[in-house]
């Protein structure tokens, strides 16, 4: 039997989705790169987990949610073996790819959170574990495909992630219900992120040619 986590809260099931979701964005990456088949489901492991991996080091929380509860790392490897096989059949690969990147950097968000809570970490360092925990398998994925990561060329993202890891504590705070306000959490994050994507937004961009006037 695989050693399965909670599966009592809202959290715990989006948290599967979102690992699908980033190891299928993986994929759907993969695939514009002509990657074999291992080349997939490895990048799809490492977008859906890197992010988790990195924050669990920099927190010293162990051992790795991947290594203590493997069904993760199955989840990720089914996910983007699955894309392979249904990939003809995605019309729209560029919707389908920004909006499960967006389920993905969501609810890592909020994961992210939850764990830096768990070792008792200050506001600020919740909040970055939320944004590490939601961005860096994406910036991972966009590396390994030697592409420019959509944390620094597109429409709002890692604010996304800060906006979401703040809603989130606000419950902490104010000892909300916890179902209640992870999903709405989860709606606020998704919402913001897609509503950014269509109309645009983005942070003040830093240009600077070198030449002097």
């Amino acid at each position: 039997m695989w050693n399965m986590p909670p599966t009592d809260s809202v959290l715990q099931v989006l948290s599967f989705i979102a690992v699908a979701a980033q190891s299928m964005t993986a994929a759907l990456a993969a695939g514009r790169r002509s990657m074999d088949w291992a080349g997939v489901c490895m990048l799809g492991a490492i977008t859906a987990l890197g992010g988790g991996t990195i924050r669990d080091v920099l927190l010293g929380h162990y051992p790795l949610l991947w290594v203590k509860h493997p069904i993760y790392l199955v989840i990720a490897g089914v996910a983007a073996f699955v894309t392979i096989v249904l990939s003809r059949l995605v019309v729209r690969l560029n919707l389908a790819f920004l909006v499960l990147d967006a389920i993905g950097l969501v609810v890592f968000t909020m994961s992210g959170c939850d764990v830096a809570w768990q070792v008792d970490a200050s506001l600020p360092i919740v909040i970055v574990s939320g944004m590490i925990t939601g961005c860096a398998g994406g910036v991972l994925r966009d590396i390994l495909c030697n592409d420019v990561p959509l944390l620094f060329r597109s429409e709002l993202y890692a604010s996304v992630s800060v906006v979401t890891g703040l809603f989130y504590a606000t419950a902490f705070g104010l000892q909300l219900n916890d179902t209640v306000w992870t999903t709405l959490t989860f709606a606020l994050g998704l919402t913001f992120r897609l509503l950014a994507i269509r109309y645009k937004w983005e942070m003040p961009k830093f240009v600077f040619s070198g030449e002097e006037r």
